[in-house]
């Protein structure tokens, strides 16, 4: 038997959007349920995102540390971002995010993983890219706001990442789902090993 997600989707009878954000909105279904029953299901429309796992030649990661209101906390994240055009590429984006948000580029990309943040919450997806090769980025910094105008900058050895994943002092998604997908595919097949920078993406299609 093969472990492996499937594209599925049930019978719909109703939709609504009672909220509509600046970015993402929800929606309330009413889902037919194999026994025939009608239940709703209230989940936030997204956009999607990217995310950078930005890896220098001493084995460091680039991290960010940022204040994400909803939960009360200052993260240590990987650079990341929404797609806010619909269709477009994803490994665009993602360059533009690691530009925006360290002024860095690179010229090996790959992508690491693919997930849903919260499925039973919300339809957001995020690919998580792989960056080798860094360098800083020519021209003048992204001129920020608002939260990200406080945010901190550092590179963090891989081992110290992990430490702080596994005693639970860190806490934001991407970086975790980064960080243990990257031991992952150093004990397996290799870093060179990983999908294309530009491998398809069924969640969020988009033309290369």
């Amino acid at each position: 038997m093969t472990i492996k997600d499937t594209a599925e989707e049930w019978e719909v009878r109703a939709t609504q959007t009672p909220f509509v954000g600046n970015k993402t909105s929800v929606r309330t279904d009413d889902v037919v349920m194999p026994d025939g029953s009608v239940v709703h299901r209230d989940y936030q429309v997204h956009p999607g995102s990217v995310a950078v796992l930005a890896l220098d030649d001493l084995g460091r990661v680039l991290v960010i540390r940022q204040y994400r209101h909803p939960v009360r906390h200052k993260l240590w994240e990987i650079p990341a971002g929404l797609l806010d055009i619909p269709g477009e590429n994803p490994l665009h984006a993602a360059q533009r995010e690691l530009y925006e948000e360290a002024h860095v580029k690179a010229e090996d990309w790959r992508v690491l993983t693919d997930v849903f943040t919260t499925p039973g919450g919300c339809d957001e997806a995020v690919r998580i890219f792989l960056a080798r090769d860094l360098s800083e980025a020519e021209g003048q910094r992204f001129e920020v706001e608002d939260e990200e105008a406080d945010m901190e900058l550092s590179r963090v050895p891989v081992d110290e990442l992990v430490r702080g994943v596994l005693t639970g002092e860190l806490h934001n998604n991407c970086l975790v789902v980064g960080v243990l997908s990257l031991i992952a595919a150093q004990q397996g097949d290799g870093l060179d090993a990983l999908r294309p920078a530009e491998a398809a993406w069924p969640a969020r299609p988009f033309e290369a």
